[in-house]
């Protein structure tokens, strides 16, 4: 998969079981969008395996040397624990939620729910977060990384200090949703305090309102067209209490 359809600067440079099976298992879905001047990761994947994932960036034809960050949406393991591996091969920097900052640092596996995870099978025994230097603490708000654009959005609800990235690519707005929401209007609602049913709605309406043609999500299938029908399906079926949940 070079890249998404109708998207030629996104590619899928890493997925695991719940999504292609195109590098470690415990990979998320993380994506190299690239600007043209320079290059962004969205998300790094568990780092149990990060030279698969730097080999996908290199079948990309992308410069590696034109990467110069690597955004993170959250800090959960699957998402931000290959960021640290990664940025050292590829000497880019790596900007995360503020809210997670201190924990990837300090490779805080209590804070950042991988001690319970683990426990309860959902990674392997011998499956150890590295700590990972963060070069700057995001809040929702407007980033410019060279040339290119993106809107961070405050999205809590599957865990706290969420952010999902919009931008204006290959003239459709794409937004990178992290685990805030996946195809078919799907949710992972973790159980409180961890997860927040009430932020995590509030969370689909402000993401919804900006409008996005394409949603990519940290797992399953891509929306390639019409993501605000995804995001209102999933606010509209939480809000009754029947949310559609993505199988773990």
């Amino acid at each position: 998969m070079d890249h998404l359809s109708g998207l030629p600067s996104v590619h899928l440079v890493a997925s695991g079981r719940l999504g292609f099976s195109l590098t470690d298992a415990y990979d998320c879905h993380a994506y190299l969008v690239d600007a043209g001047d320079v290059a962004v990761l969205v998300d790094a994947g568990a780092g149990r395996a990060p030279e698969l994932v730097l080999d996908r960036i290199a079948a990309t034809g992308v410069d590696p040397g034109r990467i110069a960050c690597i955004l993170l949406t959250h800090g959960h393991a699957d998402h931000a624990g290959g960021a640290g591996a990664l940025a050292h091969e590829l000497d880019a920097e790596v900007w995360a939620p503020a809210g997670w900052a201190d924990a990837l640092e300090h490779g805080d596996e209590e804070a950042v729910g991988l001690v319970g995870a683990r426990a309860s099978g959902i990674y392997p025994p011998d499956y150890r977060l590295q700590p990972c230097p963060i070069d700057r603490r995001l809040d929702a708000g407007r980033i410019e990384v060279g040339s290119l654009r993106v809107q961070a959005v405050a999205t809590p609800g599957h865990c706290r200090d969420h952010l999902s990235f919009v931008a204006e690519l290959d003239g459709r707005r794409v937004a990178f949703g992290g685990d805030l929401v996946f195809s078919g209007g799907r949710v992972v609602l973790l159980p409180p305090p961890a997860g927040d049913a009430v932020a995590l709605g509030r969370s689909l309406d402000a993401l919804a309102e900006l409008a996005p043609d394409v949603l990519l999500a940290g797992h399953g299938e891509m929306v390639l067209e019409n993501a605000v029908a995804d995001l209102t399906s999933a606010r509209d079926a939480l809000a009754a209490g029947a949310p559609r949940s993505l199988a773990l």
